[in-house]
């Protein structure tokens, strides 16, 4: 698969406002995106750290992934996301392998990125997000 770099660390959070306001007060850290994915009923927030991107997230219904990972398991370590290129090609590699998908098709994530999951129970459980700037895009933060 080969992915190109971690694009970022997806942590869970039952209050955005308090978490964005830790990141910046605490570790000196800028937020420099805050932004709602509707259709995965979440707000997240963005911070740069080198070259890689702490993105906290926050459940905007009771019943959404995130209220629920933070109902079983607390606040925390939600996800990690690699950077891929040709995302198609790699979700169709992960599934040859014997990877269960979430997605077997990309989606569109928080800052315009084309996203598709693997499920915990094939990456020892850890939920590996995959992430690919749409063609001719690259980002600069």
């Amino acid at each position: 698969m080969k992915p190109t770099h971690i694009e970022h660390i997806g942590i869970a959070v039952s209050n955005l406002a308090e978490s964005v306001d830790f990141y910046e007060k605490v570790l000196g850290l800028k937020c420099y995106n805050i932004e709602e994915v509707a259709d995965q009923k979440v707000r997240t927030a963005f911070f740069m750290i080198g070259q890689t991107k702490i993105e906290l997230l926050e459940s905007t219904d009771p019943q959404g992934t995130i209220a629920r990972f933070i109902e079983k398991r607390g606040e925390g370590i939600h996800h990690i996301a690699f950077a891929v290129e040709n995302i198609e090609e790699k979700l169709r590699h992960a599934a040859d392998e014997g990877v269960r998908l979430i997605d077997t098709h990309p989606r569109k994530g928080a800052e315009g990125l084309d996203i598709a999951f693997l499920h915990p129970a094939s990456a020892h459980g850890v939920l590996i997000e995959l992430c690919e700037h749409p063609a001719g895009e690259k980002q600069d933060k």
